[in-house]
């Protein structure tokens, strides 16, 4: 590899309020200390109370994206976040198979509110086409409930829904439990080779809206360490790690706004992964 700097992809949607999207990958990328370039998939008005507005970028603005920064720099690991219709999946799906790009895709389907974010038709496409390109997928827990068409309301439930999606896609699975955090740890099930693990961090009492983004910068952060020929295994702890010290030293903007931020300290020591 003739590269001095690791150089990373993020395609996803423009977040107008900074907390998610493009620009806490762009963040986390810095963060990483990564060279981070972009595709956009859509453009949203929002702020951290609501979302006002969704522009979905015509498949063709995506693919010259994809062209140009695939065409000069030296891109290997790249993420996905919001994809938003069929037309873009089978694009991106187009460009990764023609660079061999070592994907992370966080299946950006269903919002911790609830709202749907990617359009019913683009589902099995995204089942089709992206999925089994992956190296690694990070779905929250209504994802995971709508890829594997079944509730999950237990941990062991969970941890088979990871190995169902490892098999199925045959690739490796994060599986986000924040929409179950319960007690003073939140445990993520991570599937690596059909294998099952528990990642876990403290839990961080966290006001209003401040944990929105954390799917993203997980999935950002992942990707990075991954950049730099981190194990997986450090990979997803340096993300977990990242994801609970942005939390706890989330920055107050003003008497209504407290937002996820780059940590200044080292959160490792915190995270566990341990076989299950």
């Amino acid at each position: 590899m003739q590269e001095s700097h690791p150089c990373v992809l993020t395609v996803a949607g423009s977040d107008s309020g900074g907390g998610a999207g493009i620009q806490t990958d762009l963040r986390t990328f810095n963060a990483f200390r990564v060279y981070g370039c972009s595709a956009i998939t859509a453009v949203t008005g929002q702020n951290p109370d609501e979302v006002r507005r969704v522009d979905v970028l015509p498949p063709e603005a995506v693919r010259t994206q994809l062209d140009c920064v695939l065409d000069a720099y030296p891109v290997r690991f790249a993420k996905t976040g919001m994809l938003a219709n069929e037309k873009i999946i089978e694009c991106v799906a187009e460009f990764a198979a023609k660079y061999k790009l070592q994907l992370v895709v966080d299946p950006v389907m269903v919002s911790t509110s609830g709202a749907t974010l990617l359009q019913k038709s683009a589902v099995s496409a995204m089942r089709d086409l992206l999925l089994p390109q992956a190296m690694w997928i990070t779905p929250n827990l209504p994802e995971a409930e709508l890829l594997c068409k079944s509730t999950l309301s237990t941990p062991a439930m969970m941890a088979q829904a990871a190995l169902q999606l490892f098999e199925q896609y045959k690739c490796n699975v994060l599986l986000k439990s924040g929409h179950a955090i319960t007690g003073k740890q939140v445990t993520d099930i991570v599937c690596y080779q059909g294998q099952l693990f528990a990642l876990s961090s403290p839990a961080v009492d966290v006001c209003g809206n401040t944990a929105h983004g954390t799917g993203c910068t997980l999935s950002a952060a992942i990707t990075a360490s991954l950049a730099w020929n981190q194990s997986w295994q450090e990979a997803l702890k340096a993300a977990k790690a990242f994801v609970f010290g942005a939390l706890t030293e989330s920055v107050t903007l003003s008497d209504k706004v407290k937002q996820m931020y780059p940590p200044v300290k080292n959160y490792a020591d915190e995270i566990t992964l341990e076989p299950l």
